[in-house]
């Protein structure tokens, strides 16, 4: 009688996957094979062992492609706060980069993103975030890690160099005329939107997340202020957004509307301002070069304008300055809302851009009527 072929040593079966869990050269190897199938299980484990040894033996590096690199690095640092830009430039290099062996990756293997990139118009301050991801990850697979054979990853790292950036968009301030053309185009939503960006200095993701919760009564100035948490800032630190009269109008105005979000849309946070609402208003108002970002770049040119002082526009914008921002004296956020308040307005306390908006509602309110 024929005798039944026994398996493999160190292949257990786990919710119908054979995993390794093996001792080779001294070490434990222990993961998944991805198979149900045990001949191909045994393959793999058979694949692995030699891999191992040759590494053992003449440090041979086994082949890995980036894409298990990657996948590596997303999974290991989902504590960052640009891990979904990280993951967004990854999955837009996986189609070039994404079966190479990461030995083999390297600015000439790049150069087909690169040219990809730029025919469809993107910057080179753009692709170099992009690059910068890719010569970050190879940078700690050549020192930090290290596998079951006690090698890194790669040898030693490629050298990547950015793209010098000569092309990059010049910031576009409005004037007030072309704010209030704009800004009688959008939507209710999105002009308050606007409207508190272009007097607060907010980014884009700062207004859209914006709580209820990180609203500060100040009694003593009659007023309040945001304290945005550093894991919801760019930069990691806390955000102090000091409201001037108009920012203070807008946040009134939308009180009661939702127990969490201020900026709210149906029901539910607004979760970007550049959508197709934005990109079509701008283009009825002849103003398509505008982006959002624009807006922040306004309060900044007015608040130098009116002769606010370099650290008072720090912290209204928000830039890291080394100062503890969060921690105010009633003095000096007297200061800095006097400095918010000096962008109300061409020459007066009333924004035309409120007053637009006001208009808008009145007329949409007769009409419904």
């Amino acid at each position: 009688m024929g005798q039944t072929k026994r398996r493999m040593p160190g292949l257990v079966e786990r919710a119908g996957v054979w995993h390794i869990d093996k001792k080779i050269g001294g070490r434990r190897l222990c993961e998944s094979t991805g198979e149900n199938d045990l001949r191909q299980a045994e393959v793999y484990l058979a694949k692995r062992i030699e891999e191992i040894r040759k590494a053992l033996i003449y440090g041979e590096r086994p082949a890995r492609s980036f894409r298990s690199a990657a996948t590596k690095y997303l999974r290991d640092n989902q504590h960052k706060r640009s891990i979904g830009d990280d993951a967004l430039h990854l999955k837009q290099l996986d189609p070039i980069i994404g079966d190479l062996d990461i030995r083999n990756v390297h600015i000439g293997t790049l150069g087909k993103f690169i040219e990809a990139r730029r025919k469809t118009g993107i910057k080179s301050k753009s692709i170099n975030l992009a690059l910068g991801v890719v010569r970050h990850i190879l940078n700690v697979a050549a020192s930090e890690w290290i596998d079951e054979s006690g090698l890194t990853w790669l040898e030693r790292p490629p050298k990547i160099k950015m793209l010098p950036v000569n092309d990059a968009r010049k910031p576009y301030p409005l004037s007030w005329e072309e704010q209030t053309q704009l800004f009688k185009e959008l939507p209710d939503r999105l002009a308050r939107m606007a409207l508190f960006k272009v007097n607060t200095g907010c980014r884009e993701q700062e207004v859209c997340g914006l709580r209820w919760e990180w609203e500060i009564d100040v009694p003593e100035l009659g007023t309040s202020v945001f304290l945005i948490p550093e894991e919801k800032v760019k930069n990691g630190d806390e955000r102090l957004v000091v409201l001037n009269s108009v920012a203070k109008s807008v946040i009134d105005s939308l009180r009661d509307e939702h127990p969490t979000y201020v900026f709210t849309y149906c029901g539910h946070r607004q979760k970007k301002m550049n959508n197709s609402s934005w990109r079509k208003a701008r283009a009825r108002a002849g103003l398509s070069q505008v982006r959002i970002h624009d807006l922040k770049h306004t309060f900044g040119r007015r608040l130098r304008a009116a002769g606010v002082s370099f650290e008072d526009r720090q912290d209204l914008l928000g830039h890291r300055s080394g100062r503890i921002t969060s921690h105010y004296s009633a003095a000096e956020l007297t200061s800095l809302i006097e400095a918010a308040n000096k962008v109300v307005g061409q020459g007066s306390r009333k924004s035309p851009a409120l007053v637009v908006l006001k208009k808008k509602e009145a007329t949409a309110l007769a009409v419904t009527a």
